[in-house]
């Protein structure tokens, strides 16, 4: 269908009054188009070719789609292990669901009522990440919000020094957070609490509508779903930077990207958010942070659920999470059947790698295609011997698989992907849009909806991270 011809609902707007607040669009100066995503316009089923002006003017506030009326939501949150008990939408509106079931919002148009004072506005730098992260996880088959479009202006909006500014339109089975649930429970609003789990069940969970646990069985299923995203997260070496309560999704979605990073160098204690001084967010760090954050909704949720049963269900989290990480761990080792000491294995290669400080994604590209010449392996490494042991461990270990070497590797291939949006690689395309070039976005754009593919010529983006800059950190408001 054509842009023009999309049509949205607002079954949000239905709850009670304090779940959200109407909201104006407040427009950019001289926005313009930098970039649209042709997957997520395809998953809307909507053509943006010729349509490019009023994409710019439906994000910038000058036009609405069908049935529109723009909102921000209410939610509370743990942050940083404090709990805040109002927070919201402070530089998000909802511009309502299409018929497909995704909410589109706005990110960074103006500000709202739970803007405490902020301006409302995302800078070019952060709408850059985040337009490019929604699309790269999903590319990585990591269960994530997506993003559509992304704008700039010539408005200058105020940070550490002046930045123009610039809107990204995300997409997302679901906006509601575990914040959401910790408001109306902090409140004893419970009556508003059973809307909210009622409208959540019909978004997110509808096969389990009328079911009379149903409140229980979404918290278990979602225990599950958050297990499977950690074991992911980690598996490919993301780093969130934000585990706050208000920024974790009830659907099990990877949302709110900030100053999130890839490892370079594999390093269990890495901190992405300069923010972050103890560590809480490190990456080592997030399964337990998740499990933690669960423990707070299981609380938020208990007016209307047992909570020994939740307490059952979330000392199973543990469990799950190792069962998806190690299945996920042996197909990037080329492991089809599972052994007894495969954990103690994969330890044993991430002390080497900790020590030895391996770009952790590049090992297992590499690892990819190894044959029994540890040569290129090897040059990753000062002290070599360690790493030369675990592979003679490693080509063992592979003898007990059935398959054929050429097998493995193309199993392999298609899990470790060649290409992940480090943040000097971000950083790349930003620079290049400071100076109003915006194919960096595009380049990046291309990996990030194919990270397992070749891509010829963009082989200086697949090597090991340069030493000047990596492992960096960001403030929130990267």
């Amino acid at each position: 269908m054509k842009l023009h011809e999309l049509n949205v609902t607002m079954p949000y707007l239905e709850l009670e009054a304090e779940f959200h607040d109407k909201t104006d669009i407040s427009p950019l100066k001289n926005p313009f188009l930098i970039s649209c995503s042709s997957d997520a316009a395809e998953i809307l089923d909507v053509d943006i070719d010729g349509h490019e002006d009023l994409l710019v003017k439906i994000m910038n506030g000058e036009a609405h789609f069908n049935g529109s009326e723009p909102f921000s939501m209410c939610y509370a949150g743990h942050q940083f292990g404090y709990f805040v008990p109002r927070l919201g939408d402070g530089r998000a509106i909802n511009l309502g669901k299409t018929e497909s079931g995704w909410n589109l919002q706005l990110k960074g148009a103006g500000p709202t009522l739970y803007s405490r004072q902020g301006d409302g506005r995302a800078v070019l730098r952060s709408s850059i990440r985040e337009y490019l992260m929604s699309e790269a996880m999903c590319g990585l088959d990591i269960a994530t919000s997506r993003a559509l479009a992304l704008i700039g202006s010539d408005h200058d909006v105020a940070r550490e020094r002046w930045e123009k500014g610039a809107v990204v339109l995300r997409m997302s089975t679901s906006w509601i957070r575990f914040g959401t649930f910790e408001y109306f429970f902090s409140k004893q609003q419970f009556d508003k609490l059973e809307a909210l789990a009622d409208y959540t069940i019909a978004e997110s969970y509808p096969h389990l509508k009328g079911h009379e646990d149903a409140y229980f069985l979404m918290f278990e299923e979602l225990v599950d779903r958050t297990a499977l995203l950690l074991a992911k997260w980690q598996g490919v070496g993301f780093n969130h930077g934000v585990m706050n309560t208000d920024n974790m999704s009830i659907s099990g979605l990877t949302i709110d990207y900030g100053p999130f990073a890839f490892l370079d160098d594999y390093d269990f204690d890495y901190i992405c958010n300069h923010t972050d001084t103890n560590g809480r967010y490190a990456f080592g760090q997030q399964p337990n942070v998740a499990q933690w954050n669960l423990s707070m909704l299981m609380k938020a949720l208990s007016p209307l659920v047992n909570i020994e049963r939740m307490q059952e269900a979330l000392e199973k989290y543990g469990d799950i999470y190792t069962n998806y990480y190690m299945e996920f761990m042996r197909k990037k080792l080329g492991f089809l059947i599972e052994a007894q000491d495969d954990a103690s294995v994969l330890r044993w290669l991430f002390g080497i790698m900790q020590q030895e400080q391996i770009d952790y994604n590049y090992f297992f590209r590499q690892l990819s295609r190894y044959d029994g010449d540890k040569t290129v392996l090897l040059a990753l490494c000062k002290l070599e011997q360690p790493l030369s042991d675990w592979l003679d461990h490693y080509e063992i270990r592979l003898a007990k698989e059935d398959s054929k070497t050429k097998a493995r590797h193309k199993q392999m291939l298609v899990t470790n992907p060649k290409y992940v949006l480090k943040n000097y690689m971000l950083q790349y395309a930003i620079d290049k849009a400071n100076r109003g070039d915006y194919g960096g976005v595009e380049e990046l754009l291309t990996l990030a909806r194919a990270p397992f593919d070749e891509h010829p010529e963009m082989e200086s983006f697949a090597g090991i991270s340069p030493k000047s800059v990596k492992n960096l950190k960001l403030s929130c408001s990267s």
